[in-house]
C-alpha cells in the first residue's frame, strides 16, 4: 500500500528544512515514491525488474546535498548511511572495502527495527520487570506461620493472602519511587575474560572473517553471572534489558532488517568527484578508477555477505554527490555514469538564501541560538537588519575565501554570540537586539582584517 507521502508533500516537507534547490528535491521525491510504487505492485512479474533511478547531485559544499538525502531517509524511516568515496581504495588496499558500506547500512536497519520491536514490547517488559523486583523485595520477607503436626513435627506455612497484601504494599511503594535507593541482591552478567581485539586489514572478505572471529571469541569466553548488591534503580535497568531481550526475537529483527535494507535502504556517496580520473591529484598507489569499478557491482546489483546474512543491492537507492569543480560527471567511467541516470545541479547560495536559512527552517540557526541562550534567561531578538548583515558577511566570506555554503553561518553565529555565551550572567533578564549595529560591532575587527578572517570566518 502506498503511503500518504505523494511527491509534492515530500517536497513541502523538505522545504521546512532546506532552502531552495527545488530540482533536487523533486528528483529525490519522485525516486522515493517510485520505490513505494514498486513495493505496491505485490506479486506483479515486473516488480523485481524495476530498479531505482539513482541520482547524482552536482553542486558546491554547504548547499544542501547531504541534508536533502538525510531528511528524505528520516521521513521515510528508511535505513540511511553517508559515506565518502575517498575513504575507499581499490580492493580495500590501505582503505575500506567498498562492500562495508552495505554492512554499515544493514547495521543501521537493525537499529531501526530493534527500536520498533522494543517499543512494542516496552509495556510487557516493564510489567515483567516490576514482578521480578517484587520477587527480590519479598524474598525472605513474608511472615510465616508455624503449627505442630500430629507426629510432633513443626510445619511452616506462608499465607497466600498475606503474601499478596505485602506484594501490593511494595508495588505501591515501587510505583511512587520510595524504594529506589533500597538494595537488593541480583545476579548480573560479568564481563568476559581477556578482552581480545581482532582487527583485520580492510581487504575483501576480511571484515566477514573478523566478525566470525569475534563470535568465536564470545564462545571461548562466555559471559558469567555474579551476585551483586545493587539499588532498585540499578536493578530495574538491568532487569528491564533482560526482559526486553527475552521478549524480542533477534532472528525476526535480522530478517526484517535485511528486507528493509534491500528494499528501502539509501546510500549517500559523497565526494564522488574526487575519484574521477581527470584532474585528480594524489598518491599513485590509489587507483580512482579502481574504486569506481569496485563500487559499480553494488550499484548494478550484487549480493554482499554480512555477519547477519546475504544482502542484495539491486533495489537500494544510491545518491552520489560532488562539487565537480575540476572533474566532471563525464570523467567517471561510462558504466558508473550509466547507473546514475538522474542528474540534478544544485545552485550556489545567494544573499537572500542565507537570510532564509537563518530564519525560515524549523531548525533554523537563529531559533537554535535563541533557545540555547534562553536557558540563561537571555532573550535574543533578531531584527531584519541583523539577518541582512549576517547574510552579507557570509556571502562575502564565501566569495573571498573557500566557498563552504551555509556552513559559513555556523562559524559566523558562533563568533557573533561568543561574548554572550561566555558571560551570560551580564545579560540575564535583558533583551538583546541582533540588528546591523550589533553584528557590525561584534564582528567588525574580524571582517576588517582579511588575513584573520580566513582563519576565523
Amino acid at each position: 500500500m502506498l503511503s500518504s507521502w505523494i511527491p509534492a508533500e515530500i517536497v513541502r516537507h523538505l522545504d521546512g528544512f532546506i532552502i531552495g534547490q527545488g530540482d533536487a528535491k523533486r528528483a529525490v521525491a519522485i525516486a522515493l515514491r517510485n520505490r513505494e510504487r514498486r513495493l505496491a505492485l505485490g506479486e506483479h512479474p515486473l516488480r523485481e525488474e524495476i530498479h531505482p533511478k539513482n541520482i547524482i547531485m552536482i553542486g558546491p559544499t554547504g548547499v544542501g546535498k547531504t541534508e536533502i538525502a538525510r531528511r528524505l531517509a528520516k521521513m521515510a524511516n528508511a535505513p540511511f548511511i553517508k559515506v565518502e568515496a575517498t575513504k575507499y581504495t581499490e580492493v580495500g588496499y590501505v582503505g575500506r572495502d567498498v562492500e562495508s558500506m552495505i554492512r554499515d547500512l544493514l547495521m543501521t536497519a537493525i537499529k531501526i527495527v530493534r527500536a520498533e520491536y522494543e517499543e512494542k514490547s516496552k509495556a510487557e517488559a516493564e510489567r515483567r520487570t516490576e514482578e521480578r523486583l517484587l520477587d527480590l523485595l519479598l524474598s525472605g520477607k513474608s511472615e510465616a506461620t508455624t503449627s505442630t503436626a500430629a507426629d510432633g513435627s513443626v510445619v511452616t506455612a506462608v499465607s497466600d493472602e498475606d503474601e499478596q497484601i505485602a506484594r501490593d504494599i511494595f508495588r505501591k511503594k515501587l510505583k511512587s519511587g520510595q524504594l529506589e535507593d533500597r538494595e537488593v541482591e541480583l545476579k548480573l552478567q560479568q564481563n568476559p575474560g581477556p578482552q581480545v581485539a581482532v582487527q583485520m586489514m580492510a581487504i575483501p572478505g576480511m571484515e566477514e572473517l573478523e566478525n566470525q572471529m569475534q563470535n568465536m571469541l564470545g564462545d571461548i569466553f562466555p559471559k558469567k553471572k555474579e551476585r551483586k548488591k545493587v539499588t532498585i534503580r540499578e536493578a530495574r535497568k538491568a532487569l528491564y534489558q533482560e526482559e526486553l531481550d527475552a521478549l524480542i526475537d533477534f532472528e525476526k529483527i535480522k530478517e526484517e532488517a535485511i528486507n528493509r535494507t534491500e528494499n528501502t535502504g539509501i546510500v549517500f556517496i559523497d565526494e564522488i568527484d574526487k575519484i574521477a580520473s581527470r584532474g585528480s591529484k594524489g598518491s599513485p598507489d590509489i587507483s580512482r578508477e579502481g574504486v569506481q569499478r569496485d563500487i559499480l557491482p553494488l550499484v548494478e546489483g550484487s549480493t554482499v555477505n554480512t555477519r547477519h546474512g546475504m544482502v542484495k543491492t539491486d533495489h537500494i537507492l544510491f545518491i552520489a554527490a560532488g562539487a565537480f569543480h575540476i572533474a566532471s560527471v563525464t570523467d567517471l567511467i561510462p558504466e558508473l555514469q550509466g547507473r546514475f541516470p538522474i542528474r540534478v545541479e544544485l545552485k550556489p547560495l545567494l544573499k537572500g538564501d542565507y537570510v532564509s536559512i537563518l530564519k525560515t527552517p524549523k531548525n533554523a540557526l537563529a531559533k537554535q541560538y535563541q533557545a540555547l541562550l534562553s536557558t540563561e534567561n537571555v532573550n535574543i531578538v533578531f531584527e531584519a537588519s541583523g539577518f541582512d548583515a549576517i547574510a552579507e558577511i557570509a556571502y562575502e566570506m564565501n566569495s573571498r575565501n573557500e566557498n563552504i555554503g551555509a556552513r559559513r553561518l555556523h562559524t559566523i553565529l558562533e563568533k557573533l554570540f561568543e561574548r554572550l555565551s561566555y558571560e551570560p550572567e551580564k545579560f540575564t533578564g535583558k533583551d538583546i537586539a541582533v540588528d546591523r549595529p550589533f553584528v557590525e560591532k561584534e564582528l567588525s575587527e574580524i571582517v576588517k582584517n582579511q588575513d584573520l578572517s580566513k582563519f576565523i570566518l
